[in-house]
């Protein structure tokens, strides 16, 4: 579904050179859940973004759905759904709704299943006492709410999360867990970043830790717990970040 190979990226900053990440590889099975792992600063959310088509590698190459990154972008963009943590790009001067529905017809979708989702995704979400109002106004777990379910207006099939319980209450992230067995449930392909080590646990069958730009380590969640003699996730991380890819999998 999924195939990263010898993803390498560069950012120039003046004259200076910098490796967001380094010869990166990785693929991800339709139906899998993925947990992004890994400290501020190592590559997570330039990864995702260039799943999205929204960076251009320096070298290597990334497919989607059979896909190639660099050559079928626009269908890529009909197969997903992105949301990027801090930008949940939404339009304040817009109700709810309407930030829903904008994002619908951009998709193509119909009047009649504009209206199905919306109604759908505000059940979902306990957003119906507020989906009428400017997003402007909103509290911050508000927000990220309305920005989960412009994500997933369009259905996709591949899902890309970078942090999204950000700014939720503990009822809302209980929400949006329950969304993700729901989505696997569908045969979706997730793949999501999280600081949130007990989240990855409950959600993930597969886990890519990554350290200044490099995969640290990828593979099966079982496999890892027994291969470390622990279920401490975080542990293990710590663990994998002090010994570096010496015993990657893949």
């Amino acid at each position: 579904m999924i195939e990263i190979h010898e993803v390498t990226k560069k950012f120039q900053d003046k004259k200076i050179y910098i490796t967001a990440l380094k010869h990166v590889s990785f693929s991800v099975k339709k139906g899998q859940v993925v947990g992004l792992l890994g400290e501020n600063g190592a590559g997570k959310t330039t990864l995702l973004r260039t799943i999205a088509t929204l960076l251009t590698p320096t070298d290597g190459q990334v497919s989607v759905a059979g896909f190639n990154t660099l050559k079928h972008a626009d269908e890529i963009k009909k197969r997903i759904g992105v949301l990027f943590g801090g930008e949940t790009g939404l339009y304040d001067r817009l109700t709810a709704r309407e930030n829903l529905e904008y994002f619908a017809m951009l998709y193509g979708l119909s009047k009649h299943e504009t209206k199905v989702r919306i109604d759908d995704l505000a059940k979902m979400f306990g957003m119906k006492d507020y989906l009428n109002r400017k997003v402007g106004s909103f509290s911050k777990g508000m927000r990220q709410k309305v920005a989960i379910a412009r994500t997933l207006i369009h259905n996709p099939d591949i899902i890309l999360f970078d942090e999204p319980t950000t700014g939720l209450d503990i009822t809302s992230s209980n929400v949006f867990r329950q969304l993700v067995h729901q989505l696997k449930r569908d045969g979706k392909t997730i793949i999501f970043s999280s600081h949130i080590m007990e989240e990855v646990s409950m959600l993930c069958d597969t886990v890519a830790m990554m350290h200044k730009g490099e995969l640290v380590y990828h593979g099966d969640l079982e496999e890892l717990y027994k291969s470390e003699g622990s279920r401490d996730l975080n542990y293990i991380f710590m663990s994998k970040l002090v010994r570096g890819n010496e015993n990657y999998a893949s």
